[in-house]
């Protein structure tokens, strides 16, 4: 469903400056060539990573690194105000006014070193959001070319219903992992098929590694089984799972690692078999499907 040639592993950049690994500019440049050279393309940003600092480090590095901007792409989120140093906010929300999203996305577009963004999305849903002020935004941005497309992050099926009255979604980045079933089960990834809205999912690989409980024993037991089937890593498993879905889903990996970035596109070279899958669902809930 999706119309721009992201490559099917994003590269999550939330980690790439002072929230994670504080990357130099010459190490993020490396990042970003391992990117390249193993077939991610795709760059996942928001204004806030790095309380607003992560998109400027990340402009400077591919401004020296002489990377062709045809040849990644470059996705923004905004919305969120953070109670920040470089912020006047006296408590965290979201705003969503036309011209808040306008200023956001051509901050963004400033600290990214570009002209356009492919993809703006709207971080996190507000209860206040008006649909008219979001599609006026949004048509300004489209017709001016500094955004190529449209799309929103954390919505729910109602929520995407109420901003498409006025203009069309066509991605949603939401939370799904083998540990994070719910938009499996919700409607949510149905509501997406249904309205060609392309799925990308942050936090693919859940808490698997992260937490040492039942579940996430359970989990690997049989990841590491499927990787000695597959010849492949546990982790790559996971993301296969995610990426066997009709919905056409799209994982934003966030990691800093260049090792792990290098190998991340095994993935879409293999095909977990029926059983295989549902294997993975069941260690997850701990029960057979209904």
């Amino acid at each position: 469903m999706s119309k721009i040639p992201f490559s099917k592993i994003i590269a999550g950049t939330m980690t790439w400056g002072i929230w994670g690994k504080n990357c130099s500019t010459e190490q993020m440049i490396k990042l970003m060539n391992s990117c390249l050279e193993n077939g991610i393309s795709s760059f996942d940003h928001a204004d806030i990573y790095g309380g607003y600092t992560t998109e400027k480090d990340f402009g400077k590095a591919f401004g020296e690194s002489k990377i062709d901007r045809n040849a990644i792409q470059l996705i923004s989120k905004c919305g969120i105000q953070m109670v920040s140093e470089n912020r006047t906010n006296t408590i965290k929300h979201y705003e969503y006014s036309k011209d808040y999203i306008i200023a956001s996305a051509e901050q963004s577009l400033k600290h990214l070193q570009t002209d356009y963004l492919d993809l703006l999305l709207l971080h996190r849903p507000s209860p206040l959001m008006q649909a008219d002020e979001i599609a006026e935004a949004i048509e300004k941005l489209t017709t001016t070319g500094k955004i190529l497309d449209f799309g929103v992050s954390n919505f729910t099926p109602s929520q995407c219903n109420l901003v498409e009255t006025k203009t069309k979604i066509n991605y949603n980045q939401i939370e799904f992992s083998i540990t994070h079933l719910e938009s499996m089960l919700d409607g949510s990834l149905d509501h997406m098929q249904t309205n060609r809205i392309t799925p990308m999912c942050w936090s693919p690989l859940g808490t698997v590694f992260r937490k040492d409980n039942e579940q996430s024993q359970r989990i690997q037991k049989v990841a590491n089984e499927l990787a000695s089937k597959y010849e492949v890593s546990n982790d790559i498993i996971l993301l296969a799972w995610i990426l066997k879905h009709p919905s056409g889903i799209l994982p934003v990996c966030g990691t800093s690692d260049q090792k792990r970035l290098a190998h991340l596109m095994q993935a879409t070279t293999i095909e977990i078999e029926l059983e295989d899958w549902f294997s993975l669902w069941t260690a997850s809930t701990g029960n057979d499907v209904p």
